[in-house]
C-alpha cells in the first residue's frame, strides 16, 4: 500500500473498517443479508479506485476513475445502510457517524481528483 497515495489509503483503511463492522455484525446475528450488502458496497470503491491507479495512460486513469466515482453510489448505498443501522439501534450512533463522514471523505477527494485531473 502507497502511504503517499491518500485516496489508496483512504478507501483501504475505510474497507478495513467495513469488514471489521461486517464480523461484528456477524457476530450480534444481524441479519446476514444486510450485512453483506454493507460488505459489498463498503468495500467496492477501493477496489475501483485501485484499479483506476493501475490505468495504463493518463486518459485511462481519468476514465477509471469516473467509472470509481460513478461506481462511488456504493459508497452512497454504504452510507444508507449505515444510517439504517444506526437509526435501528443496532450500531452505536458515534461509529456510525464515523463511517458516514468517511464515506462522505472518500466521494469529496475522488470528485477532487478527478477535477484536477482534468486540467
Amino acid at each position: 500500500m502507497k502511504n503517499d497515495n491518500i485516496i489508496l489509503e483512504k478507501s483501504f483503511q475505510f474497507s478495513l473498517r467495513i469488514i471489521k463492522l461486517f464480523n461484528y455484525l456477524r457476530s450480534k446475528k444481524i441479519e446476514k443479508e444486510l450485512c453483506t450488502q454493507l460488505l459489498k458496497s463498503g468495500t467496492s470503491i477501493g477496489a475501483n479506485i485501485e484499479e483506476a491507479i493501475g490505468g495504463s495512460s493518463r486518459k485511462d486513469f481519468i476514465h477509471k476513475l469516473e467509472i470509481a466515482y460513478r461506481e462511488a453510489r456504493e459508497t452512497r448505498e454504504t452510507r444508507y445502510w449505515l444510517r439504517l443501522l444506526k437509526e435501528s439501534g443496532l450500531l452505536e450512533i458515534k461509529l456510525a457517524d464515523s463511517l458516514i463522514n468517511d464515506c462522505e471523505e472518500l466521494l469529496k477527494i475522488l470528485s477532487a481528483i478527478i477535477n484536477s485531473s482534468k486540467k
